[in-house]
């Protein structure tokens, strides 16, 4: 046992979630107390009975530049918060974070920016997280570290702690790897997710699209959804041989599986907020405050260039100037919720969309009516499922998305089996909620096609989808979605007889006693047997060009995609 482990073995907690965001937020009133209130959403709510059960902790970060808050309970659950600098958030969190990694994973929507500095944030942030998370987690305790901001946590923390059980779920897409090749730092990024037992993509094809980045970086085999790595010494399996195996290639590995976990929402939850009488007067009221249209369509983002909403705008203004409907008879209400609003690009993004709205208010809103009803503001649960119910149709137009979540709020709301949606088959919902309306945002003669099928839908046809989609969103929840995933984690590291461990044990060590006697063979045997796993170190450790960084530095279409590191 490494002293390393052994120092860092002081925390108690059977079940540890790793996120770069605490479930809580500090609330500083108008005399300067400080509150911590709930964080409303999916994942906590799937969560929040297991890590009671199981005397869980959260580790993650306040949201608040050098806060320095000690470890707190909250509702029943161990909160440890972890303290990033001004520099920190804007070089890890703004900086690699959200204009490097977001873009890249969104198939380069917008130009990602390398940054070597930023880079060097996010190794210093990930081994923050890596140690805060292994001085909480007891002795063999099961570590779920959650999205993009930490993928070098999974290595870093089994370097510290190999005798945990480590899970990494990716909550947005994992590009094809012709795109993740542009990323300077592809190889350690691989290499940080490998250091999990079980990684967790939204779509099949994401995890394909990783399996294929580790057989191009890495050279390892991969089948099916199990990748095998391979160890050099018991200690990277400490405690749990049953880990490992002998590959086909005669190596000692350990198996890593990387499949779909697509997650889901809190249906029960929105079905009860639909149900509740203020929540559909409040969805009647809006009606009546849009003039009472005979449509009225929907569209909930994040104001992000991934959600597609230029695209929505363009084609629901070519309708109005088509005259296939006005503003008497249809409205659209567009919530867009303020996000990361000090980065540049976000900022152009949000001048675009505002202006696109105001001209087309100007061109088609009556004194009466308006054509759209802009809100750049986030809404509470109670007027989300208002508004759910109040839409005859939903538009998700996304250009990229890991799921989308507003798609499945909606279905799960929708308990009279009214409403159509119309949804991009670039979300990741799409691979399940085959009942809606697929369309290519990019193709806005065919979204203006999907909308007009919509607006035309006969209610049986619109009943009888919309049952279908519920019946899917009500089946598959968020709370099944966590429990497929903690349950993939028990099985894989399932713990072995005493037989079993000890058989192991013995092949390692006979393993490392095969290799000694190779070393002191002859030097022409050494070097026939030592070729090959030369080279496949060296797919390891370089491009496979012989550099170790990309050539790519251009956007596909060959402008510059923020081009080279600065």
């Amino acid at each position: 046992m490494s002293s390393a482990s052994t120092s860092a073995r002081t925390g108690q907690y059977d079940l540890v979630v790793v996120s770069n965001r605490l479930p809580v937020d500090k609330v500083i009133a108008d005399d300067g107390t400080e509150t911590w209130r709930g964080s409303p959403g999916g994942l906590v709510t799937a969560l929040e009975p297991i890590m009671r059960a199981s005397e869980g902790a959260w580790v993650g970060w306040a949201g608040v530049a050098d806060d320095a808050s000690e470890p707190f309970e909250h509702d029943g659950i161990s909160i440890v918060p972890v303290t990033l600098s001004a520099d920190e958030v804007e070089f890890y969190y703004e900086g690699f974070s959200n204009d490097t990694l977001w873009p890249l994973y969104h198939d380069v929507i917008a130009p990602p920016t390398y940054h070597r500095d930023w880079w060097e944030s996010y190794l210093e942030v990930n081994q923050r997280f890596a140690d805060a998370a292994a001085a909480t987690a007891a002795d063999g305790a099961t570590v779920w570290v959650q999205d993009y901001q930490l993928q070098l946590v999974p290595k870093m923390l089994r370097e510290i702690r190999p005798d945990l059980v480590i899970g990494f779920f990716n909550h947005i897409p994992f590009p094809a790897y012709g795109i993740f090749s542009q990323l300077p730092w592809r190889t350690q990024i691989i290499e940080g997710l490998l250091g999990a037992d079980v990684i967790g993509f939204q779509r099949v094809a994401d995890a394909g699209n990783f399996s294929r980045a580790v057989r191009r970086l890495l050279g390892f085999s991969t089948k099916g959804t199990t990748i095998e790595v391979p160890i050099e010494d018991a200690a990277e399996v400490e405690g749990r041989p049953n880990r490992t195996r002998v590959s086909r290639r005669g190596q000692h590995v350990r198996t890593v599986t990387a499949r779909a976990f697509p997650i889901s929402i809190d249906t029960e939850s929105f079905v009860e907020l639909a149900h509740r009488p203020d929540v559909q007067a409040r969805a009647k009221e809006i009606r009546q405050e849009l003039g009472n249209p005979d449509v009225v369509l929907l569209g909930v983002d994040r104001l992000d260039y991934t959600k597609g909403i230029g695209h929505r705008l363009k084609a629901y203004g070519e309708l109005l100037e088509d005259g296939k409907i006005d503003v008497a008879h249809a409205s659209l209400i567009q919530v867009a919720s303020p996000s990361r609003e000090r980065v540049k690009t976000y900022m152009q993004l949000r001048d675009e969309i505002e202006l696109t709205v105001g001209r087309i208010n100007g061109d088609f809103s009556t004194i009466s009516h308006s054509a759209i009803s802009y809100l750049h503001q986030g809404r509470p649960r109670e007027e989300m499922a208002a508004l759910y119910l109040a839409a005859d149709i939903m538009l998700v137009t996304a250009l990229r998305d890991g799921m989308n979540l507003v798609a499945k709020e909606y279905v799960a709301s929708r308990f009279d089996n009214g409403g159509v949606l119309v949804l991009s088959e670039f979300a990741g919902a799409a691979d399940e909620l085959k009942q809606a309306l697929l369309v290519n945002p990019h193709d806005i003669q065919g979204l203006k096609e999907a909308i007009m099928k919509a607006i035309a839908m006969p209610q049986s046809e619109r009943a009888r989808r919309m049952r279908a989609l519920r019946r899917r969103v009500i089946e598959f929840d968020v709370a099944r979605w966590s429990k497929s995933f903690l349950d993939e984690l028990a099985d894989l590291t399932h713990a072995p007889s005493a037989s079993e461990a000890s058989d192991a044990a013995d092949a390692l060590s006979d393993a490392a006693d095969d290799e000694a006697k190779a070393n002191a063979s002859s030097s022409v045997r050494t070097a026939r047997t030592a070729q090959p796993d030369a080279r496949a170190n060296r797919t390891g450790t370089e491009h496979p060009s012989g550099t170790e960084h990309p050539t790519g530095t251009e956007h596909p279409t060959g402008t510059e995609a923020g081009g080279s590191q600065k």
